[in-house]
């Protein structure tokens, strides 16, 4: 296998941009204000702090133009509460964002001169292009390679972006309109008729979104994270992370209209979803319904990043913006938390002759568990493979979807432990082919057999290789060197061999 890049990243070109200091986002949305601090300027951001008021700050807008009375003094107060932390926190920069609600009501200036002549801050009201362009470069933090169109559903608007992530200049053609839930709220008291007509005279201004199938359409926003939580519990999905969670269309098709038919009360036994939220969840089902018949994706994907996230992949340093998230992503996670240096180069080196032939997404998956393999060190031997598990697992990381997530939960419990018999882990490895099973196993196993050898100290591994035959797993170590006493590791390379179908031998030179 030809070298690639992640073989050669050293843990120490992996620093904070600027001053370090924590940046922070105020989104004074339709349906919610948000504050969001990030732990300063990387490629794969860590939320320091996440907090939202439900303040419905563009509910009745369709028909009065101007912002909630009640919405607004609760945005005032939630402001301030935000500047203030943001300030004791020592965050370095702090920006508001405004959205529909703010640049279409005739007081939103007013609205805005009152919070800066309160907090002393500036408030950026966005347009709807600034806002389906920043949704698709936050969809484009998580997932770099992102293809189709993004949905951002908010409380006063949906945009529509077409994004490729191959090109150059990767956010294409765009639309903005006033389908947002809270205005759709207001829609739907001509009834059921009322919502499909205006949905539908809307769509007809993006003929370029629905005139020809596309791979992926991207959902952004509360409303639907929350129509994903429905989807996962009625398809009993083993794994709990919203973010990049799939459905192919017609699956799609028959959830939402699930979803769409579910009475109120049904809903509200359903744990994790707001009140406020689940008035709405009908009409974002049905929106959703519409979309995905007009748009034809082939797959529908969930997105927890959009326009916080977007605005800031803007501010990035572009030597920053343009690395691998999954590096980032790695050392943010793994930190000072091993128990020696890292060396994640060395193993992958040490497994790559077990892997000869590998996609992009398989390596990527490997070298995580390189770099956090040995994270899990200080847990209870008792139940250290199922801490690893579980927290691999339902890691708060960017650039991985739900089968990487699988497959690198899986690697990091067979690199603690030989044996799968936790509940959930059964469940995880049914959404792996069989031959991903195998091969999660064998880096598992291989990671296991790599830190017998070298306790984990950096200068041991290198010193010795392992060599792939026909029939033959071959670990060659030199004859003369007293750390490589073969029987501290031996039967862990014999259970290494029988995972590829292969017998062990060990050789001295």
């Amino acid at each position: 296998m030809s070298a690639h890049p992640l073989h050669h990243v050293a843990p120490e070109v992996l620093s904070v941009s600027g001053d370090g200091r924590p940046v922070g986002i105020i989104d004074i949305g339709s349906n919610s204000v948000r504050f969001v601090v990030f732990a300063g300027l990387t490629r794969a951001p860590v939320q320091l702090f996440n907090e939202k008021s439900a303040c419905a700050l563009g509910a009745g807008i369709q028909s009065s133009g101007v912002l909630n009375p009640a919405g607004r003094s609760c945005a005032v107060s939630a402001v301030g509460r935000y500047v203030r932390l943001a300030r004791a926190m020592g965050v370095g920069r702090l920006d508001l964002l405004a959205t529909a609600a703010v640049r279409d009501a005739t007081d939103g200036p007013s609205f805005v001169a009152e919070l800066a002549e309160r907090f002393g801050a500036e408030v950026r009201v966005l347009s709807g292009e600034d806002e389906g362009r920043l949704a698709a470069l936050g969809v484009l933090l998580g997932t770099p390679d992102a293809r189709g169109i993004v949905a951002d559903l908010g409380g006063g608007s949906l945009e529509l972006v077409e994004i490729d992530g191959v090109r150059a200049d990767p956010v294409g053609r765009m639309c903005s309109f006033p389908l947002g839930v809270l205005r759709l709220d207001d829609i739907a008291r001509g009834g059921d008729a009322a919502v499909d007509a205006a949905i539908a005279k809307h769509l007809e201004r993006a003929p370029w979104a629905t005139g020809r199938p596309v791979e992926n359409l991207y959902a952004v926003g509360g409303s639907w994270r929350a129509l994903a939580k429905l989807c996962m519990q009625q398809e009993n999905h083993p794994l709990q992370v919203l973010d990049k969670y799939t459905l192919t269309r017609q699956r799609a098709l028959e959830l939402t209209d699930l979803v769409a038919r579910i009475g109120r009360r049904s809903m509200d036994k359903i744990p994790g979803i707001s009140r406020r939220r689940i008035a709405v969840l009908p009409y974002a089902a049905r929106l959703l319904e519409i979309l995905l018949s007009a748009v034809k994706p082939e797959r529908l994907v969930f997105s927890i990043h959009g326009m916080r996230e977007g605005f800031y992949y803007t501010n990035l340093p572009s030597g920053i913006r343009d690395r691998d998230p999954i590096v980032d992503m790695c050392e943010a996670v793994a930190g000072n938390g091993h128990r020696f240096a890292q060396q994640p180069s060395l193993l992958m080196r040490f497994l790559d002759p077990l892997f000869e032939e590998e996609s992009d997404k398989q390596l990527r998956q490997r070298f995580a568990a390189c770099m956090l393999g040995d994270l899990y060190w200080d847990e209870h031997p008792d139940f250290r493979g199922q801490q690893a598990f579980f927290k691999t697992l339902r890691l708060p990381v960017v650039g991985f979807d739900h089968q990487d997530r699988a497959a690198l939960s899986l690697m990091v419990l067979y690199r603690y432990q030989t044996y799968d018999e936790i509940h959930d882990a059964q469940g995880v490895l049914s959404m792996l082919s069989p031959e991903d099973r195998v091969r999660v196993q064998a880096v598992g196993c291989g990671l296991r057999l790599a830190h017998a050898i070298s306790g984990g100290a950096p200068g041991i591994l290198g010193e010795c290789r392992l060599i792939r035959e026909p029939r033959r797993l071959v670990l060659r170590v030199p004859a003369d060197d007293p750390a490589f006493d073969v029987s501290a590791f031996d039967k862990r390379l014999e259970r290494l061999a029988r995972c590829i179908g292969r017998e062990a031998a060990i050789e001295r030179v």
